[in-house]
């Protein structure tokens, strides 16, 4: 530079108001990366078309600065100026006879003179991440591209995988080979499979050796392994009582829903009974060893027990399977008996009360019962005693099943004051029963009490803990007097699964030709049949008892399923937009099931969406779906892990591994990506290239100007 300056000002004044100009042109960026070995190249050998190399007058090697040859190092304005000027006959030997891309490689040279060819590598792109995969299978192959950037052989050594789960990824393919060796400007790939032994996180790191500086490219390798689904076995009950069953007879087939709430299909491979008394049990239904139970799916398993020896027995059926809960059993009991008729009788005694003489006849009924465990032969049913109280109708005919039960309708008309009392006789195969009955004649004014129905109230079948409808029956007082209610209870082993309700009370009044009501409600607290006896006092003396009954249902076992099972929502900008998952839930059983819980974990939550799952808890009928979905929200660089975990009423868990990554971005530094010169551009846009569209119009009129004062 200090040269050119010189020289600048041994040229006319009009020549050196041009220098602004020059000085201008010394800072527009170049379009050329120079290539200092392609420098050294024509420094050495001339111009590409022949003649005098530069080495001619500044020696071979520019280190020595011959002729000041040092001021063009990496400067190719000045050895353009230089050529321009014709300095030192630079001109004659020179002008138009080196492209500007060659200036620059010269000078890039000047600049480096001890230049050597060698091999430079990149790898591309630098890591590779696979889509979460289940464990043992494999997830599609990734490449990636190793290129030979420098000018000489790039020689590839040994391609390896190193890191603490390198055994989940494998070398699959590609055109890299150990040995392989890549031209200046040639390429090659390596291609990785990834098949996850373990769930969770999975890294580990494709080391390509090689020749170039550093010896060895590293690819960073990142997948997710996800757990393999498995079934999940659920009975409907644990436990089967068989109660008492006569010698002999087999008793009625009882069943076992057996559900798989699981994410896999489930098989058994052994459906047994064992036990002391496993003879005593057969086994049938659809549940096979031979059929598999998909996921949300069911079948049943029955059982008949049939012995001919008296006592208890029991046993138990045991289910092995592939289910992540291992074998499941269910106890089998109960007892056997010779065969024994019984019959009984509710109420065990009738009080009609006082009733007025000529009055319309009081009636009560008597429900009798077979309690025995054989059928019931009737062989008569008749009154005795008082003639004022005679049977009005009757239910039972010649024979009664076993838990059966029937009525008979009795009636009280006195003719004549003061108190009488008749006998209810039942004879059968059983010992005979007797049941008492019991009134008073008046002639005074007196209530008379009677309910809209004697039962017995059968009601629906209803889930335990679950409430049947209400059942109203109506006391209602026909008489001329009115009357209190003395007594209202439930009686019975399981009366606490009964609830009375209404406006009868005990204590409370019921005026002549007015009635109140009795609401009954069944809720089971346990599965199976239940019964109680509903049981009415007035303070005249009348007596009433309706029997009650009903059949706790076991609480169903939710049958869900979700889509996906999990779910990798790859790589998201922390701080920026949060990526959402829609995961389908479906209610694949026969009852309706309510999500009573969806708990999150990790960087996961719940994204509010009209379209989705309503909000927890929801109920779903079966075959119905709909959609929860999920917000990846990354807090920090890196693998995150969480999950969605959903609990349903009646039991059953459901979880959904979730995984992403977060990406944190950093502001990027401004660097010359151009040839060595001023440019702003990143990209092939460069916004200068206008300017030196221009400019160089300018340099062409400056150089016809500088020749024209030189001549002068």
């Amino acid at each position: 530079m200090i040269g050119l300056h010189r020289h600048l000002l041994s040229l006319p004044g009009r020549v050196r108001r041009a220098w602004p100009i020059l000085a201008l042109l010394a800072c527009v960026p170049a379009a050329h990366a120079a290539d200092a070995l392609n420098g050294k190249t024509l420094y050495l050998n001339g111009p590409t078309g022949g003649g005098t190399a530069c080495a001619a007058c500044h020696g071979a090697s520019p280190a020595a600065n011959a002729n000041h040859i040092l001021n063009g190092a990496n400067n190719p304005g000045v050895i353009s100026s230089a050529i321009s000027a014709n300095t030192g006959g630079m001109g004659a030997l020179f002008n138009g006879r080196f492209t500007t891309a060659e200036l620059a490689d010269i000078a890039a040279f000047i600049g480096n003179p001890t230049v050597t060819a060698a091999p430079a590598a990149s790898v591309s792109p630098a890591s590779l991440s696979f889509a979460a995969t289940t464990v043992g299978q494999s997830a599609s192959a990734l490449s990636t591209t190793l290129s030979n950037t420098g000018n000489a052989a790039l020689t590839v050594g040994t391609i390896s995988v190193s890191g603490t789960a390198a055994s989940d990824y494998s070398i699959s393919g590609g055109t890299c080979t150990n040995g392989t060796s890549l031209a200046a400007s040639a390429s090659c790939t390596v291609q990785v499979g990834f098949t996850p032994s373990a769930s969770g996180t999975r890294s580990a790191s494709l080391v390509i050796a090689h020749n170039a500086t550093g010896g060895s490219s590293t690819v960073t390798l990142a997948g997710t392994g996800n757990a393999v689904p498995q079934a999940t076995v659920a009975l409907s009950s644990n436990a089967i009582d068989f109660g008492a069953l006569v010698s002999g007879t087999a008793s009625p087939a009882r069943s076992v829903t057996v559900s798989n709430s699981g994410q896999a299909a489930l098989t058994f491979s052994s459906i047994t009974v064992g036990g002391t008394n496993a003879g005593v049990f057969s086994l049938g239904g659809t549940c096979s060893t031979a059929t598999s139970v998909p996921a949300g799916g069911s079948c049943t398993v029955t059982v008949t027990a049939n012995s001919s020896a008296s006592g208890a027995f029991s046993g138990n059926l045991a289910l092995a399977s592939n289910a992540s809960n291992g074998a499941v059993s269910v106890a089998l009991s109960g007892t056997v008996s010779a065969p024994a008729p019984a019959v009984s009788a509710s109420p065990s005694a009738v009080a009609f009360g006082s009733q007025t003489i000529g009055a319309a006849a009081a009636t009560q009924v008597v429900t009798l019962s077979n309690t025995g465990n054989v059928a019931l032969a009737l062989n008569g049913i008749g009154v005795s005693g008082a003639s004022s109280v005679t049977i009005a109708s009757q239910t039972c005919g010649t024979t009664l099943a076993v838990g059966a039960n029937c009525t008979v309708t009795l009636s009280f008309a006195p003719t004549t004051a003061g108190a009488a009392a008749a006998t209810l006789a039942v004879t059968s195969n059983a010992t005979p029963l007797q049941v008492t009955i019991t009134g008073t004649g008046t002639t005074a004014p007196v209530a008379q009490p009677a309910l809209s129905e004697a039962g017995p109230v059968a009601f629906a079948d209803t889930q335990v803990g679950k409430s049947a409808a209400v059942h109203t029956i109506t006391l209602s007082n026909s008489g001329t007097a009115a009357m209190k209610v003395s007594s209202l209870v439930l009686d019975g082993a399981q009366a606490s699964d009964f609830v009375l309700g209404g406006t009868c009370a005990a204590n409370a009044s019921v005026a002549a030709a007015a009635s109140c009501t009795i609401d009954v409600d069944f809720k089971p607290t346990a599965a199976g049949q239940r019964a109680a006896t509903l049981m009415l006092m007035t303070d005249a003396g009348s007596q009433f008892t309706v029997a009650l009954n009903g059949t706790g249902v076991a609480v169903p076992v939710p049958m869900l399923t979700t889509n996906p099972q999990s779910f990798d929502f790859g790589a998201a900008d922390v701080n920026g937009t949060s990526p959402t998952h829609r995961i389908t839930l479906t209610n694949t059983g026969g009852n309706a099931a309510t999500v009573t819980a969806a708990t999150f974990t990790g960087p996961f939550a719940l994204q509010s969406d009209a379209t989705g799952c309503a909000a927890v808890p929801f109920t779903l009928q079966p075959g119905a779906s709909c959609d929860v979905v999920v917000r990846f929200t990354p807090v920090g660089a890196g693998d995150a892990t969480g999950s969605l975990a959903l609990a349903a009423d009646g039991g059953g868990a459901w979880t959904v591994a979730l995984t992403g990554k977060g990406n944190v971005q950093t502001a990027q530094t401004m660097q010359n990506t151009g040839g060595g010169g001023c440019s702003a551009a990143t990209s092939g846009n460069d916004p200068v290239l206008a300017l030196l569209v221009v400019l160089s119009f300018g340099v062409l009129g400056w150089r016809r100007f500088v020749r024209k004062e030189v001549t002068k």
